[in-house]
């Protein structure tokens, strides 16, 4: 018996993703604190989780410290992990109205680390530990810095101006690093630089 309209397997056609892929450079508004996990960090949190005796405090090596909040790129240099940028976008669809469930999926920051431009220096913070007692903190600091991020996206769902609004505000309301407007500071924040450009599709 021939199918009917009534009985005829329903076709569903699902559009292709339209991939892009755009540059957008960004420039600071603030300096941008780093501070990357370190081997001994690591180290540390591991022996606590694992119940392994504690030993004696180690002597404060300033310069060392400073080195090893850097984010080293592997071919020299210094950069930032991209999911801090992404995460960054994404906290930003607060202020647009967008769905962070939805943004998640609609563009990505691609690669590990965005590359810095800038130069680092060495900083000095009295901090609060979790126990409340004081302590000293060494990071980088880049007092100026850039950077551009190479950002894929599917057109279907977000459209180029959306994303770099996303990036926009980003920088502005949410920043990256530590004492960043999302955790009540005001350090790295940045904006949009004039001249954006799509370079793949």
């Amino acid at each position: 018996m021939p199918p009917t309209q009534a009985n005829a397997a329903a076709v569903v056609e699902i559009p292709r993703p339209d991939i892009k892929v755009i540059k957008v450079r960004i420039e600071s508004l603030s300096p941008l604190i780093c501070h990357a996990w370190s081997d001994k960090a690591r180290k540390m949190m591991l022996d606590k989780q694992t119940q392994k005796a504690r030993t004696g405090r180690e002597v404060k090596d300033p310069e060392q410290d400073y080195q090893r909040s850097l984010y080293e790129m592997p071919g020299g240099g210094y950069g930032f992990p991209a999911s801090a940028f992404k995460n960054a976008m994404v906290r930003a669809g607060t202020y647009t109205g967008d769905k962070m469930t939805y943004l998640r999926g609609a563009y990505f920051v691609l690669g590990e680390m965005v590359k810095i431009d800038g130069t680092p220096r060495r900083r000095e913070d009295m901090v609060r530990v979790a126990n409340g007692a004081a302590d000293i903190r060494y990071r980088a600091e880049f007092p100026d810095w850039s950077a551009v991020l190479e950002i894929q996206l599917n057109a279907r769902a977000i459209s180029t101006e959306q994303v770099v609004n996303l990036v926009s505000v980003a920088g502005f309301s949410v920043g990256i690093g530590d004492w960043r407007p999302e955790k009540d500071g005001s350090y790295g924040r940045f904006r949009v630089a004039a001249g954006q450009s799509e370079v793949a599709g």
